[in-house]
């Protein structure tokens, strides 16, 4: 399924540029400042937010457990079948794994207000026997995928068990879900299946991210394509004369290398990852490479796009030119396709995760555009935000990952909190979110 940006006004776009580039944080308007001040004072919150702090050590020992589960893209079964007995045990009967392999259990609030999505992805970067043995080292815990995304999951069980300890009833209902797919070529594939799905959802929370006061609002899109050249090949002198894939090959990189992209805004390309040929006295019989392009809009990306895919055409053309026959071929296969998008930085729903931030005593960082599962709603018009988990995380995506559980509580309160506002609670506050038509 394919998802297209809806369209925003350029003074907006303009705004959402200049803000990214480090300009002064939104004002919060009185209206979801006294929602959200009638949220945190509430008795059952206050009760919630004390029991995520009590319940730190159980949620540290479920991270520990779920990140020894193997989740590489694809391949997230294990850890989703783990992931929905904890939501089972937890008391969420009706939690289950859909059809793509996402795990999903809905809270259910009194029925007339808004549906929010709050998830963390399931999968990691990391291949299949990958050493996932846990070390500790000066308050640290080492381990691919200790942060990203696996604090996420655990966050999101903490959450769960506080909301029915407290007995909150929300005013709309909430989402808990664990995606699949969100890393490298998983292509958001369980975001993208969440949404297809379920047209009913008004607002998406993604847990993820190495700092708790980080919020993602803006959505990186990206196209990332696998080339490949095919030719006759042949001994390096006996056969001199044939079309070569690696020639092919660096007469696309160079072109590609030369394109102009637009600062503003940041549009970038990059050739990741080149294979090809046998031997040193052997004309390439085939060559390929991997080419990813990111914006966070998508007309400057798909310019570059049109751009590069032409390179990589005339280089083969050029080739076979260079010949004079017709015998080198390119493939050219799309394998990564992230919708971008943009909302607007005074957006409800990013004051209240500001104010859930500032209460839990830190300052907000509206991050710079990022990759999340968050994109797919964005592109949407769906109103989303990617909130960063509790602790410290650094080196994703390494297998020297690392995360630092100081304070870690901080972050499922005031996930809970951004939560708690945007669905409202009855007889209490009104939800943040707006509750929209349903799409068709």
């Amino acid at each position: 399924m394919s998802f297209s940006l809806l369209s925003a006004a350029t003074a907006c776009a303009a705004m959402l540029v200049a803000v990214s580039a480090g300009a002064a944080d939104p004002q919060i308007s009185s209206a979801v400042r006294d929602q959200f001040a009638a949220v945190a004072a509430n008795s059952q919150v206050k009760q919630a937010l004390d029991f995520l702090k009590q319940d730190d050590a159980r949620t540290l020992a479920e991270q520990k457990e779920l990140v020894i589960i193997p989740s590489p893209p694809f391949k997230e079964k294990a850890r989703a079948e783990s992931f929905v007995k904890r939501m089972q045990a937890i008391g969420c009967n009706d939690a289950h794994i859909d059809k793509e392999g996402n795990v999903i259990a809905v809270r259910r609030g009194a029925g007339n207000g808004p549906a929010l999505v709050v998830s963390a992805h399931l999968d990691t970067v990391f291949p299949e026997g990958t050493d996932l043995t846990i070390k500790e080292k000066d308050g640290r815990l080492y381990a691919p995928g200790i942060g990203d995304d696996t604090r996420g999951l655990a966050e999101l069980l903490s959450m769960m068990r506080a909301l029915n300890e407290a007995g909150i009833k929300t005013t709309g209902d909430i989402w808990f879900v664990g995606t699949v797919g969100e890393e490298g070529l998983g292509d958001l594939r369980g975001a993208r299946a969440l949404f297809r799905d379920n047209t009913g959802l008004d607002g998406f929370i993604s847990i993820d991210g190495p700092q708790p006061a980080r919020i993602t609002y803006l959505a990186v899109g990206s196209h990332r394509y696998r080339v490949t050249y095919k030719g006759p090949g042949g001994h390096s002198f006996s056969a001199f004369g044939r079309p070569s894939a690696i020639h092919a090959l660096g007469r696309a990189i160079a072109r590609i290398a030369d394109l102009r992209t637009p600062g503003d805004p940041k549009t970038t390309f990059t050739v990741g990852t080149v294979r090809g040929g046998t031997s040193v006295n052997a004309i390439a019989g085939e060559a390929s490479m991997e080419l990813d392009m990111r914006s966070v809009s998508m007309k400057p990306l798909l310019e570059i796009e049109a751009s590069a895919l032409k390179a990589i055409k005339d280089a083969a053309a050029e080739e076979n030119a260079r010949w004079g026959g017709d015998k080198l071929t390119v493939d050219i296969k799309l394998v990564g396709d992230r919708p971008a998008g943009v909302q607007p930085i005074d957006a409800p729903v990013i004051q209240a995760a500001m104010l859930a931030v500032q209460h839990i005593g830190l300052k907000p960082v509206l991050d710079e555009p990022a990759s999340t599962d968050s994109n797919v709603a964005i592109s949407l018009g769906i109103p989303a935000m990617t909130l960063g988990r509790g602790g410290l995380n650094r080196d994703s995506h390494s297998i020297n990952e690392w995360w630092d559980p100081k304070d870690a509580y901080l972050g499922p309160q005031k996930n809970l909190l951004t939560a708690l506002a945007l669905v409202g609670i009855e007889g209490v506050s009104g939800p943040v979110l707006a509750k929209r038509a349903p799409r068709q």
